[in-house]
Order: C-alpha cells, then structure tokens, then sequence
C-alpha cells in the first residue's frame, strides 16, 4: 500500500480512537486476557498484557493498529509464550461470516483484483486484461448476505439456551465489523472446556454426525414408535418440526421415511444440516488460544466498527458501525459495485479520480479498491 495512503488511513484510524475510546469494550479480568495488534503494512504483535482502560488507550494511541486484538482465553500469565501462560478457562465463542453461508447474492457484490497488473473486474476466473489466474476476491457485503447471518445468529442463540441450558442474558452478538457477526458466551458451564469438548460442542450446534438409528431409523424393522415428537428435547425435536411440519403431516411422513429406506434417510439428514443447525465457523470456537478482534475496534477489512448490537432485528452495520468522519478526500477509485454506508450511495468507479467522505475512502481503501490521488 502507498505510504501517502497508509498515512490517511493511520489518520483516520488515529481519530476514531481518540474520539470513540467510550465505544472499546474492555472486558472483564482485562489483566489474564492476553491483547495483541497488528499495523498497516506490518505483521502480528501479541502476547502482551495489559492492566485497565489507560494501558489499552496509551497503545491504540502510541501504534495506532489496523486492528487490536484480546483473547477469549484468561490466563496467569498472558504476556509469557503460549507455552508458559497457564492457560485458566476462555469465553466461549462463535464467529458467523456470511461468506461461508453460500449466498446466491454474493457474486452480484464481488469483484476479482488482478495480483499482476491490478485490474479490477467483475467477478471472473481470469483477469480480462493479462488472463492472469492469479486473482484477489472482494466482496461488499449486501443486506441480503447481513440478513442471512442474523438468521444464523437467532439459530445459535436458540440453541444455546433452550439445548445448552445458557442463559440468554450471558449471549452477547457483535457485528464483526466486516461480513457477519460474533458471538460470546460468558458465565456458562462451558468456561472450563478445552478444545476437544468444544469441538463435540461444535458437532452438535452444526448437526454433525447425526446417525439414522438417533431418529428411529434402523437398517431392519424401522420402529414408527421411536421416530421423534414435537415435544422432544434439542436434535430430536428440531428434527421433528423441520420434517413433520405439523402433527397431522406426522404419521405419513414417517411412512414414506420408513418406504425409501435407510440410505435415503441418512442423505435427508445430511441435507438437514444447515437447516436444523447453525452455519458457525468450527475453527474458531474450538481454538482456546485465540485473540479475537477487541469489541469497538475498527476493522481494516471495511473500516467499520466491531460494536454490539442491542436490537439484532433492526441493526443496520452499514449506519451504526461506521463511525469515521465525513472530511471530503480525494481518491482515485476502482469500485465496480454500488454499495451504501450511513444512508448514502456510492460507486460504481471505474478507475477515475473523486471525491467522498473519509468513511466511504476508508471502506473502498480497506477493500483494496481505492487509494489516495
């Protein structure tokens, strides 16, 4: 990146955590989390411990990050090597990102940068301009892929309390900043688990590994009494109101499950999945030693704001995360797709000079489609 770009986005950058240091969440125990940093144009600082507000405000000033970083993880000593921290418990946590949810939309909004001549086109196999395969996708997220992901959020959410036992009170929802949104747990049972009883956890949020004979199916003399009811607890009965639909369907569709056999039951189950489960990234919630990105920081994949959401339903990341200022810049832009941040519309450029407000210049500068003339 340009050194005349990178300084406008350290200004930026530099700006917002002087004016909206209220916005940073600090968690809890702030002095076992391990933090860490990255800057522009540079790689990952971490292992470092900090004490309260002060420390966190000295460093966001002092390096002026692209993105900060806490664990979910407390330790005893967190500024030592993962080897010599003493690892304690960790929040749990679940990352949804509308890329992994294969939306239809997602072509209409993503564009393909040339790694070797830098041409941006509409989202193609090969550059149109060297036939380079050699290509970075972009993507600007819509409604509709934002939409998708709060869907998954509620999914979780009902898992979690009404299967897990968590109290809806300790699930917090952030918008990521970016493409989706994440979702801590604290104060569970599960505080203590390590990574392979998260990823058992993970099994069952995603409806993984389900088997026939958990339903009632058996390879000889399927039973119609072990199918399950509506009233059946966690898999059993999320299986039951996604395939029976009601309790008059109930008795005939177990006759057909029952008339197609075994392997066709197993194929319904894993085409299920999706459906009765959570689409949630099993990497993340597994890891115990993770930093994830610090709630009310920026995220320099977009420029917007990692910040919680009070209300899912009515959220709009694209007005109550963007907090950089409206100061006109001048940029030269590549931005073949419209997108919209705080209520107004930008794009399409192709290749040419203009002029926009410093939050929008971040958003396109963040996506590698802009930089500053």
């Amino acid at each position: 990146m340009e050194e005349k770009t990178v300084k406008f986005l350290e200004e930026s950058f530099k700006r917002y955590y002087f004016d909206h240091f209220d916005l940073i969440h600090v968690p809890e125990r702030t002095s076992e989390r391990e933090f860490g940093f990255q800057k522009f144009n540079s790689g990952m600082t971490r292992h470092i411990s900090l004490k309260d507000d002060k420390e966190l405000h000295l460093l966001l000033m002092q390096h002026i990050p692209s993105d900060v970083y806490c664990s979910n993880a407390y330790y005893t000593f967190p500024n030592l090597s993962m080897k010599e921290k003493d690892w304690k418990e960790a929040d749990l946590i679940f990352d949804i990102d509308s890329k992994d949810l294969h939306l239809d939309c997602r072509s209409n909004h993503s564009v393909t940068k040339c790694n070797e001549c830098n041409q941006v086109s509409h989202l193609r196999d090969y550059c149109k301009n060297c036939n380079s395969s050699k290509l970075e996708i972009k993507s600007l997220p819509c409604k509709n892929c934002i939409n998708a992901s709060k869907e998954e959020v509620k999914k979780l959410s009902n898992i979690l309390v009404e299967d897990l036992g968590v109290e809806k009170n300790d699930i917090h929802v952030y918008f990521s900043g970016n493409e989706g949104f994440h979702v801590y747990v604290y104060n569970s049972q599960f505080q203590e688990l390590g990574s392979r009883e998260r990823s058992e956890l993970v099994d069952y949020i995603m409806f993984r590994g389900a088997i026939p004979e958990t339903f009632g199916m058996k390879k000889l003399k399927p039973n119609r009494s072990l199918f399950p009811d509506f009233h059946d607890k966690g898999w059993k009965g999320r299986f039951s109101k996604k395939v029976f639909g009601s309790k008059s369907k109930r008795s005939k569709i177990i006759s057909d499950l029952i008339s197609n056999g075994y392997s066709d039951f197993q194929k319904r189950l894993e085409s299920l999945s999706n459906q009765i489960g959570s689409q949630i990234d099993p990497n993340v919630t597994m890891d115990i030693h993770r930093i994830f990105r610090l709630p009310g920081s920026l995220n320099s994949k977009s420029g917007l704001t990692k910040i919680f959401c009070n209300d899912l339903d009515k959220f709009d990341p694209y007005s109550e995360s963007s907090f950089l200022n409206e100061d006109s810049i001048e940029i030269t832009a590549n931005c073949p797709i419209e997108f919209k941040l705080k209520n107004k519309k930008f794009g399409p450029y192709e290749n040419e000079q203009t002029s926009v407000p410093a939050y929008a210049a971040v958003y396109m500068i963040c996506k590698n489609l802009a930089t500053v003339s």
